[in-house]
């Protein structure tokens, strides 16, 4: 089932949520919708869903407009973040809740609830507390039952808000990979809600990053992390170093370091942005002409097998963060205090969208 979003806008009073939003959801995909508090991917989903209304746009499953349709019209599962559970209810009951609430004439018979309860308890490898009450389970169990009812109704597409953000970290983490084999195996069309850029970037197909009513980037976790569109993007995805520069004839500068800008040929003297991230930084014990620059060792910290770097820039107040291998960090023998030389592997420059006023 494939979902598209055609120019939805949706305001609460003065704050608009939504801003003229068009995105294509393939049939079968696992999509994120990423972005930071308030940036308005929950208002999308619920939209998808048909709990929410929009003010303009439209949304089609599989290219009919179900816009103004019922949301149990949609046949869309959903699971909230806070699982949802009935507590005065069993596993078992929670999961048949869907089927037993039909319409008579398409209700299941009796045996038929039974049999379908307990092929999805053993989905979600939960069969054997069906006689359990929520209140008796665990975070990542009652989430796993929430889901299993979600499916129950065999929903043509899965919707889920923040689905393990109240869980703690290693179960939060068990769970998606759980997800992601659970979706390989099932094959149904879904979108999940989150602010957690490593969750997002493990488990979906494609990513959608939104800030601030709009969708900043769509493509695959790889090109939204590798290939950012936006300055926004390559911050909001993993540490990032910032250094402000100027553009001039096609380049910018950061210190001896020289970048090539692509498309600014003609630009003259314009603030920039240059991003690159930790891994992505080079440490030499010499310069290299118009390709390093210099800088002094301030901190060392070691993480595990990654060396964390914090370093001060011989020619600004900007602090540079670099990341290497226990390996390598042997090798260059490393202390506080020492000079050494930065080389950025990938630099990526922006035209400062807003840049200060001198």
């Amino acid at each position: 089932m494939s979902i598209e979003v055609r120019n939805i806008n949706k305001r609460f009073g003065n704050f608009t949520a939504l801003n003229n939003i068009s995105l294509d959801l393939p049939s079968g995909e696992l999509t994120a919708l990423l972005g930071p508090s308030g940036c308005g991917k929950t208002t999308l989903l619920r939209i998808i869903a048909g709990l929410e209304q929009p003010d303009g746009g439209n949304v089609l499953f599989h290219g009919k407009d179900a816009t103004g349709s019922h949301v149990r019209e949609r046949k869309v599962g959903f699971v909230f973040q806070h699982y949802a559970l009935f507590r005065h209810m069993t596993v078992f009951e929670n999961v048949a809740f869907g089927l037993r609430v039909r319409p008579r004439q398409e209700r299941p018979s009796e045996a038929e609830i039974r049999r379908k309860v307990h092929e999805l308890l053993e989905l979600v490898q939960l069969d054997w507390i069906a006689d359990r009450y929520p209140a008796q389970l665990s975070g990542g169990q009652r989430q796993r039952i929430a889901l299993a009812r979600a499916l129950a109704v065999e929903p043509q597409v899965l919707l889920l808000d923040e689905p393990f953000g109240a869980l703690d970290a290693k179960v939060r983490k068990d769970l998606r990979r759980w997800l992601r084999r659970l979706h390989d195996e099932l094959h149904i069309t879904s979108v999940f809600v989150t602010h957690d850029q490593e969750e997002a970037l493990e488990v979906a197909d494609r990513v959608v990053v939104l800030n601030k009513g709009g969708i900043e980037q769509v493509g695959t976790p790889d090109e939204v992390y590798d290939q950012p569109a936006t300055p926004f993007v390559y911050q909001f995805l993993g540490n990032v170093n910032l250094f402000h520069s100027r553009v001039h004839d096609g380049f910018a500068k950061i210190g001896e370091l020289e970048v090539a800008v692509d498309g600014h040929e003609d630009t003259q003297n314009a603030a920039a942005l240059a991003y690159v991230r930790p891994h992505d930084i080079e440490i030499h014990r010499t310069p290299e002409n118009g390709s390093t620059f210099a800088a002094t060792v301030v901190h060392i910290h070691a993480i595990g097998p990654i060396v964390r770097l914090e370093l001060a820039r011989a020619d600004a107040t900007e602090y540079v963060e670099a990341e290497l291998t226990r390996e390598r960090f042997r090798e260059l023998a490393l202390k506080e205090g020492e000079e050494i030389f930065v080389k950025p592997r990938s630099l990526r420059v922006f035209i400062d969208p807003n840049p200060a006023v001198a």
